[in-house]
């Protein structure tokens, strides 16, 4: 006689109906049969057989019977209903027991608060402690459900037609590579017709490649693997690929009766022939197995329910492989794994354990859960959250290299799956893919007392862990300021600069609860060590800031800290004699030239002896006058500033015509209008310490003085470091070479605001000119929470425009503060391969 197959999920294996013709019998008749049917474990003919005889009947203490094969067979939707049906008349309580399952299936349809109802019924009248536990943790599972979030940025989706079919599917596992999705299937979607010889009908395990519009149909394996006659199924890979776990599995009607292990190894020719399991598992029934790792040894991990050894139900254990596909014997994995439910698919992956369970509070039947292994205990189960799984079951977790992309299988309610019965009889594969956070710091170094970029530093970056520090990287950067490293998601980190003739600098941040991908920016801000300058008599000593309006020999006010300095350093050498000598360069008359320097140096010698103090007697200082008689030779520190100029040069007039550029000419002239001293008389060296006073090649000259040439002529550019002004605050500055390079020039890089009342909210704007020889584009711009941006990325180009605009909110202010705007351009600097990165600033007095 032959028998018709129906196929659904069924604790990961087929379900088959076996649906023999039937006369219309009497009702009597039909309820044996259907006892038949539950005795062989037919559910699914014992259900049709059941619901017949209730339509005939109606006879009500059937549907405590059907509801509860609806549940065998995976028809939450229905056997709700049919458990409905029967308890709305249970006024005594007869049918209490089955309140568990009740609930069950409201839970497995989202109707959580009637199903926490159900359980508190059954939990105060059972006498079945397993079962009271288990309800406890349906119920809270139920609780759970109702507060879960989806996951944050997963995205799943349906494998598709092409791999599922309206049967069900098995334990997912994609290569190595990515390229090839390995799972269990039945041969054919159709409803097959079995007689006692059917052959070749069983689940065989399937490989499916990867193409241009995803993964095409699956092919089946060779005999070497799938064995005619016989459930093929739950294969698992090797992380390398090479090797393959699978079980060769019989069913008792409905009920998975036999499952044992198998392995195939990957040769030239495709899968080698079948080895089955010796040892501790050569009579074990194995399910499930996949690969893995404990106590330094190679194991593999299973499901089974193995008599005396186990929490109930389906347990994972793991069994030490010896080689050559011999194990030892089983080991539990203990109760904090284990329940009273079901546990399976277990998939090992860098320490951490994935599987299914049922007895763990979870959204559904089945849900995902991972535990950590930490060289000698798990961690506490974790539900893997909404998304992964569902109020269905949830099931054969495996995840690519990465961790970001995997597949499971799942008879959840999802638009385009197909089911042989209801809408979650049947298991499908799903993809699943987790946006990537990806975390990276860009650590910058600075001059703490100048706030110039800061070559030549080597940056180390540490992890902090709870006990100790683990060093994981070093860089030095001779041509920039710039460092970046990659980070790891939840961890903390130490960033530590290093540099000759500087203290170090330190900072912590970490990595942890990051939701998004982020560039971490972190400044490190080096304080000078002391530096002592060695004054040697007769040697000229030049006085960087000392500036005169044109035609004139007032002192200004930015020279004063250079005269200061000599005064105290006058008071404390008393017998320090001095020549002040003052300097112009060759353009104008010789005479005219000669008493403007004269002037000018006499200037600076009165403004010394009109200290009220009275140190310094005129007879310590000779003013003189040299005007374009003595011509400046370039010091090494002077070369190292400006890039067109060598160490040994002198600044002569026929030198100075022989330059490049008219922006040269004019440097070297305003390198020759200088103002010096020469110690004359007294110790013959003094070494003292240095104070970092304003340099003139770093700041604008016409910030301090107006700036003319001693002729009257105003000059065609100010001074710079280079023949195109570089900012300080631009990590081009102190470059020589900037050919290919935008240079932003900006109008105001500092804004200060004044005084802001607390709640206030400001806008700024910053223009700026590209005046380099290349298309500039910003990549990213960024300040602080208190500041929104605004800016283009569009590309601008040289000659052009471009604003960035900002609006600070003082909202979450508490203190006057100065704030800074990092730009990052796209462009980068070709020497270090790093971005070119600019800053702005903008400060504010808090009132409150």
């Amino acid at each position: 006689m032959k028998n018709i197959l129906f196929i659904v999920t069924l604790l990961f294996v087929t379900t088959l109906t076996f649906a023999q013709p039937l006369n219309r019998s009497t009702y009597a008749f039909k309820i044996s049969q259907a006892e038949e049917q539950v005795e062989k474990k037919e559910y699914y003919q014992a259900l049709k057989l059941y619901e017949e005889a209730y339509d005939e009947s109606k006879d009500k203490s059937l549907s405590i019977t059907i509801a509860d094969l609806h549940m065998l067979v995976r028809d939450y939707r229905d056997a709700e209903r049919a458990y409905a049906r029967a308890l709305r008349r249970d006024k005594n309580d007869l049918l209490v027991e089955s309140r568990y399952d009740y609930g069950r299936a409201l839970k497995m349809m989202g109707k959580h608060d009637e199903a926490i109802e159900e359980f508190d019924k059954f939990i105060f009248s059972t006498t079945d402690p397993i079962k009271k536990e288990l309800a406890e943790m349906e119920k809270a599972g139920a609780e759970y459900a109702k507060i879960a979030k989806t996951v944050q940025d997963l995205t799943v989706v349906n494998a598709g037609k092409k791999v599922n079919n309206k049967k069900s599917e098995y334990t997912p596992h994609l290569s190595p590579d990515g390229t090839k999705l390995y799972y269990s299937a039945f041969p054919t979607e159709e409803i097959t017709e079995v007689d006692e010889n059917s052959e070749d009908w069983q689940t065989k395990i399937f490989v499916s490649e990867k193409g241009k519009d995803g993964f095409g149909e699956g092919t089946a394996l060779d005999e070497r693997v799938n064995r005619p006659g016989v459930f093929n199924s739950n294969s698992r890979l090797s992380t390398d690929g090479m090797r393959m776990l699978f079980t060769e599995q019989t069913l008792d009607g409905n009920v998975l009766a036999t499952s044992k292990l198998y392995m195939s190894s990957n040769v030239s020719g495709g899968w080698s022939a079948r080895k089955e399991a010796t040892g501790g598992l050569a009579e074990v029934f194995v399910k499930s197995p996949c690969f893995g790792e404990l106590y330094g040894n190679q194991v593999v991990f299973f499901a089974a329910n193995i008599e005396g050894e186990g929490e109930g139900g389906l347990d994972i254990f793991y069994a030490t492989s010896k080689g050559d596909g011999e194990f030892g014997d089983p080991v539990n994995l203990g109760p904090k794994i284990n329940t009273p439910g079901n546990e399976d698919t277990p998939y090992y992956r860098d320490g951490m354990l994935y599987f299914s369970s049922t007895g763990h509070p979870g959204l559904g039947g089945y849900d995902i859960f991972q535990t950590a292994w930490n060289g000698a205990r798990w961690s506490e189960p974790a539900n893997m959250g909404e998304g992964y799984n569902s109020g269905a079951d949830d099931l054969s977790l495996m995840l690519d290299e990465e961790g970001y992309t995997g597949v499971f299988t799942s008879n959840r309610i999802y638009q385009g799956a197909r089911s042989l019965h209801g809408k979650t009889c049947c298991t499908d594969i799903y993809f699943f893919t987790l946006k990537k956070i990806e975390a990276s710091v860009l650590v910058t170094t600075f001059d703490e007392k100048t706030g110039e970029p800061l070559n030549g530093v080597t940056v180390e970056i540490i992890q902090i862990e709870e006990e100790s520090t683990n060093s994981l990287d070093s860089k030095s950067n001779s041509k920039g300021n710039s460092f970046d490293y990659p980070l790891e998601l939840d961890v903390a980190y130490m960033l530590i600069g290093k540099a000759e003739n500087y203290e170090n600098d330190t900072t912590t941040f970490n990595t942890v609860g990051l939701l998004d991908s982020k560039i971490y920016q972190e400044k490190l801000l080096l304080k000078p060590l002391p530096i002592y300058l060695e004054l040697v008599r007769e040697e000229p000593f030049e006085l960087e800031n000392i500036f005169y309006d044109f035609d004139d020999d007032k002192i200004l006010t930015p020279a004063e800290p250079d005269l200061q300095w000599i005064h105290d350093l006058m008071t404390e050498y008393p017998k320090i004699e001095i020549e002040l000598s003052s300097h112009t360069d060759a353009r104008g008359n010789d005479n005219y030239n000669e008493n403007l320097s004269q002037r000018r140096a006499e200037s600076a010698r009165r403004w010394l002896l009109s200290k009220e103090d009275g140190a310094i007697t005129r007879r310590r200082i000779v003013a003189k006058g040299y005007g374009e008689s003595k011509p400046k030779t370039i010091t090494a520190k002077m070369a190292a500033r400006y890039p067109f100029l060598k160490e040994g040069d002198v600044m002569t007039e026929e030198f100075i015509e022989g330059l490049a550029t008219e922006e040269e000419k004019e440097a070297a002239h305003q390198i020759n209008r200088r103002t010096e001293f020469r110690i004359t008389a007294g110790p013959t060296s003094i070494k003292i310490k240095e104070e970092r006073l304003i340099q003139i090649g770093n700041k604008k000259v016409e910030e301090s003085i107006k700036s003319k040439d001693d002729k009257g002529a105003m000059p065609k550019q100010t001074q710079t470091s280079n023949p195109i002004e570089i900012h300080k605050w631009s990590s081009l500055y102190g470059k020589k070479n900037l050919k290919g390079l935008p240079i932003m020039k900006f109008e105001k890089r500092m804004v200060e605001l004044g005084e802001v009342k607390k709640g206030d909210k400001r806008e700024l704007t910053y223009t700026f000119k590209n005046m380099g020889d290349t298309p500039l584009e910003i990549d990213l711009v960024s300040a602080c929470e208190c500041t929104t941006l605004d800016y283009s990325t569009s590309t601008v180009k040289p000659g052009e425009t471009g604003t960035i605009k900002a609006v600070f909110d003082s909202s979450e202010k508490e203190e006057s503060e100065t704030i800074d705007i990092d730009i990052y351009l796209k462009n980068v600097e070709p020497d270090t391969d790093m971005p070119v990165m600019e800053l702005l600033r903008y400060s504010f007095n808090l009132k409150k």
